[in-house]
């Protein structure tokens, strides 16, 4: 089925939320502030600039979360923030490859963590481009991936192995074993995305039912963005955008989920070529934009505006 691509931009992000959201309950008490907020940092960034500017990025991020430190804790965070970085770079798989991992260099060294932030900017990118096929979809990260000291692709491998044999959630958990969790994390996101694959709520019920997995935050928040972009908004529930339209921040840095939506509509527009004036209400009114009665009307001589 046909998405618009605003609507596959607010549901990456959203999704990515909604599943961190689900998966910080009382057993799981991980707080994910940051990880929105670091996403929205990056976000903001990309349309001040109208460009990737990574010493733009961390010095807001220094400015704002001045105790943020690289760890285990903060992995998720980490790949959750790229999120912007896939959906501005999506049409263009050489030029993403490159943003991603210069993007994921500024937080961390870690092969596993650079290898995830680039199977699912890849997996984004190709449900964003309509292009996903669940059967090729691992193989063709792998490919994606390249040579790699990490066991990420292994572990992916697996996971394609075991869909194709139609396994369940428990053989696919003892198959990924406990060792190397970041990468058995990464991994089981993707199963239970690609395992549900028309279903938003099912993938992250399904990935939210284990609370004791370690990285449960993790798998929740990733297999929310793919499942997200694949589905777009209209797989969401109406109700879960009611009920966690805010999310457990602090009440001095809350994160609000309308606040996502509209970054992700600018993320989309600017994409696209179209301006939005309120955005930069310093600078002059473009050719080609009339606003009436504050509303936007856009146009432009064929092929104008597109990809970038």
């Amino acid at each position: 089925m046909h998405y618009s691509l605003v609507s596959r931009f607010r549901g990456t992000l959203l999704g990515a939320l909604l599943g961190a959201n689900l998966a910080a309950t009382r057993e799981q008490p991980e707080n994910f502030s940051d990880m929105g907020e670091l996403m929205l940092l990056g976000a903001t960034s990309l349309l001040e600039l109208g460009k990737l500017d990574l010493n733009d990025w961390q010095q807001r991020q220094e400015q704002a979360l001045p105790h943020f430190k690289t760890s285990n804790k903060i992995y998720p965070k980490i790949i959750i923030a790229t999120l912007p970085v896939a959906l501005f770079f999506q049409e263009n798989l050489l030029k993403l490859r490159q943003q991603l991992l210069h993007t994921g260099e500024i937080w961390s060294d870690d092969a596993v963590i650079q290898d995830g932030i680039l199977a699912i900017g890849y997996a984004i990118a190709q449900s964003l481009t309509e292009k996903l096929d669940s059967q090729t979809l691992i193989p063709q990260i792998i490919a994606f991936i390249g040579e790699t000291p990490s066991s990420l692709p292994k572990k992916l491998l697996q996971v394609h192995d075991l869909l194709a044999n139609y396994a369940g959630s428990d053989q696919v958990i003892t198959a990924l074993g406990t060792q190397e969790q970041t990468s058995t994390a990464i991994a089981l996101a993707f199963y239970y995305f690609l395992s549900t694959l028309e279903d938003f709520r099912l993938t992250l019920l399904r990935a939210t039912q284990r609370q004791k997995l370690s990285h449960s935050l993790m798998i929740s928040a990733i297999a929310g963005a793919l499942s997200g972009a694949y589905n777009s908004t209209s797989g969401i529930p109406p109700q879960w955008k009611v009920l966690h339209s805010l999310t457990d921040s602090p009440p001095e840095k809350p994160v609000y989920f309308s606040q996502v939506l509209e970054l992700a509509d600018a993320l989309a527009a600017m994409w696209s070529g179209v301006y939005n004036p309120t955005l930069h209400p310093r600078e002059l009114q473009p050719k080609g934009c009339i606003i009436h009665n504050q509303k936007i009307s856009v146009f432009a001589a064929p092929r104008v505006i597109g990809f970038r």
